[in-house]
């Protein structure tokens, strides 16, 4: 976890920090499915995924590999005085490449632009969510957010 001192102090970075890796094995992309309705036999069903499948067994939806990416901004981005922060969207969002079942991912952040917004700030992050052992990304995302300090 990266913890910054304040808004100011993270808007002097730029590589705001990595996440830990978090395993996505069948057991969360089931979970995901129950959670979302999205039973896909890619998804859901490894025999089918092996025998019939382009990548050799199920991988995570993309869906559930962009929830990763919020997941890891909230490891990452721990900024005194801030009491919330409101997710704006995303602008861009970029699948790259499957997350086979059983892969680790980890978050990787960098600030792209920032702007005071009251008593905090509007920042847009972008995150990577690499693969363990993979050249390419899932997913590189960029996410708008609002940061409110303990002032307003």
């Amino acid at each position: 976890m990266t913890r910054f001192t304040g808004i100011d102090d993270l808007l002097g970075h730029v590589e705001l920090g990595a996440s830990g890796w978090h395993t996505v094995d069948q057991s969360r992309i089931d979970r995901f499915a129950e959670v979302t309705g999205d039973r896909q036999w890619i998804h859901v069903d490894p025999r089918r995924a092996a025998d019939e499948g382009p990548f050799g067994g199920t991988i995570a939806h993309g869906a559930l590999t962009l929830s990763l990416c919020v997941t890891f901004l909230t490891e990452i981005l721990q900024v005194d005085g801030v009491n919330f922060v409101v997710n704006g969207g995303f602008d861009k969002v970029r699948f790259q490449a499957p997350v086979r079942a059983g892969s680790r991912l980890r978050g990787v952040v960098r600030l792209l632009e920032s702007r005071p917004l009251g008593s905090g700030a509007r920042i847009v992050v972008r995150t990577r969510a690499e693969i363990e052992g993979e050249k390419r990304p899932a997913c590189v995302a960029d996410q708008v957010l609002a940061l409110y300090t303990d002032q307003g």
